[in-house]
């Protein structure tokens, strides 16, 4: 029997496949969403970069588990700034693309996102515990799951950021789906036949 959990760790860069194909079938964007819609995935964007600038290019794996506790930078405000991000892009993408049902898709898009990293947080919480016992469940007492604290928790991780060029290099794929997502709307919007 399939683990559900491991099988969303492994693939979640592809489950949300089903919604970027829902996205570009009912496109239609509109002023003023299309705003809110670009500022919401530079938001995202930036929160994602700023993980990975603390985090490094460990967190582009299909193995759970992680070679250091990072709870600096983003990590000090919330345990998944990654998962936040990538939420928030595509909330943002949603608004986007518009169309007759974007508050629907845009709910679908909350709850999918919702259901898929609470079940892969469970998982990678049960990892990090065995992998760095009572220095993980400190800060887990400390820093909230998902939405982030308003200040900084300060543990004893002192790391430095990396290189904005280097960090931009690690982050090249998700940069690319989202310029591709993108494109893909605008030419659904002016190539398409509309819904």
């Amino acid at each position: 029997m399939i683990n559900l959990r491991k099988f969303l760790f492994s693939y979640r860069s592809f489950t949300p496949l089903p919604l970027v194909i829902a996205l570009l079938y009912f496109a239609s964007p509109a002023l003023p969403f299309v705003y809110f819609g670009v500022a919401m995935a530079l938001i995202g964007e930036s929160i994602r970069i700023n993980a990975v600038r603390y985090a490094g290019g460990a967190t582009r794996t299909t193995k759970v588990g992680a070679p250091s506790l990072c709870t600096s930078g983003p990590y000090a405000r919330t345990r998944n700034p990654l998962y936040l991000g990538n939420m928030i892009i595509y909330c943002g993408m949603a608004l986007i693309a518009g169309g007759p049902f974007m508050w629907e898709i845009l709910l679908v898009v909350f709850a999918f996102f919702t259901f898929q990293y609470s079940l892969i947080i469970a998982l990678e919480e049960e990892t990090l515990v065995n992998l760095f016992g009572a220095d993980y469940e400190t800060y887990r007492g400390h820093v909230p799951r998902l939405f982030p604290r308003i200040t900084p928790w300060m543990g004893s991780d002192d790391r430095s950021p990396a290189p904005l060029i280097k960090t931009l290099q690690t982050e090249k794929r998700t940069l690319q789906s989202i310029t591709l997502i993108l494109l893909l709307i605008t030419a659904r919007t002016y190539f398409g036949s509309p819904v």
